[in-house]
């Protein structure tokens, strides 16, 4: 098992203080990230080993394509601003080493921390800034408990290995004052960190250096969205791909898995079936009305059937449009691909 808590300094990678942004993604397919921790163990929510693998490579970077941009604008720009935020909620004294870091064993693992802290008992701990939307906040909670989301912990967990410190803090601003914030506290443990070393070394060597993809493990959806990133856009025209053997076996699996489904569906269809029948009884008898109540051995009831008027616009609006103002149609209609994923088994060959 590695040692994490003998005495040892971090190296410096590159001063990043005055790094355009374009130099500083440079640097860090050097090695693995913060960020690039959780995609190795599977648990990103944004991307997969493989896409991390490719980017390293400089095959396809999944920067590139994210598709919220916008959120990861906003929270560069209100770092500082949260950063300050914590200060005056913890009173502890923050600062920052615009540098990048490297572990002077694992020289793969590096480290680009957002802040520092001096603690008031001389030691120093790393904090970590978080922003997320106010439905999003939940994600720091688990069953009533206080919990820092996997990916973050995983990030954390990343830099105490390399800086060689024992505790990260994080301050996540989910509103738009000083009381919508989050701070949560997390410390060093080895035997999680000898775990994370040793996988984040079989892929820097064993993938990434040996330029041997690593497989797929993650979420359908997240394999699906890195498969598109990398091949583009269907070609109706390429040739019939033959599956691997380990692929095609798993077909028996996943058309039991549709047979299955298609039970549960018609189980779902006629629960909703009977929920709608009662449903169209009580509205038939509000009328007009959009409340109603009632009162029944189990306790008392409010019912309400209330309009909801949005904007929308149909195909045949969309048509008329286009016929139109054809002009006007082309700079806010956007065309869409999705593809529909089938199996069908042949029984004459099976048999």
């Amino acid at each position: 098992m590695p040692e994490t808590r003998s005495a040892y300094e971090p190296m410096v990678l590159v001063d990043t203080a005055n790094l355009p942004e374009e130099e500083w993604l440079e640097w860090r397919r050097r090695g693995i990230g913060g960020s690039d921790a959780a995609a190795i163990l599977g648990v990103s929510p944004f991307a997969t080993a493989r896409d991390l693998y490719y980017d390293k490579l400089k095959v396809v970077s999944y920067e590139d394509g994210e598709s919220n941009w916008v959120a990861k604008k906003v929270g560069h720009l209100l770092e500082d601003l949260v950063a300050e935020i914590f200060h005056v909620k913890t009173g502890f004294q923050i600062y920052q080493v615009k540098k990048m870091f490297y572990h002077p064993v694992y020289t793969y693992m590096l480290a680009d921390v957002d802040y520092f802290i001096r603690l008031p008992n001389g030691k120093t701990a790393i904090l970590e800034i978080k922003t997320t939307n106010y439905n999003a906040k939940d994600h720091w909670w688990c069953d009533g408990r206080e919990i820092v989301p996997i990916n973050y912990e995983i990030q954390g967990r990343h830099y105490m290995c390399i800086m060689n410190v024992d505790e990260v803090y994080y301050c996540c601003l989910y509103g738009n004052n000083e009381n919508e914030v989050i701070i949560r506290h997390i410390e060093r443990d080895p035997d999680y960190e000898a775990e994370l070393i040793a996988l984040e070394g079989n892929f820097w060597n064993n993938h990434v250096q040996a330029q041997v993809p690593p497989p797929y493990t993650e979420d359908g959806d997240l394999i699906i969205e890195s498969a598109r990133r990398h091949f583009g856009p269907a070609d109706e025209n390429a040739p019939v791909i033959e599956l691997s053997v380990p692929l095609a076996s798993s077909l028996v699996r996943y058309t039991e898995l549709q047979a299955e489904k298609s039970e549960l569906n018609r189980e779902v269809k006629r629960v909703e079936n009977e929920m709608k029948r009662l449903q169209g009884r009580i509205v038939a008898e509000m009328g007009r009305s959009c409340t109603a109540t009632a009162n029944s051995n189990d306790g008392s009831y409010t019912i309400t059937y209330k309009p909801v008027i949005k904007p929308g616009i149909d195909k045949e609006g969309l048509v008329r449009l286009q016929a139109q103002h054809p002009d006007i149609y082309e700079e806010y209609v956007r065309m869409s691909e999705s593809r529909r994923f089938y199996v069908k088994r042949s029984l004459d060959e099976a048999a």
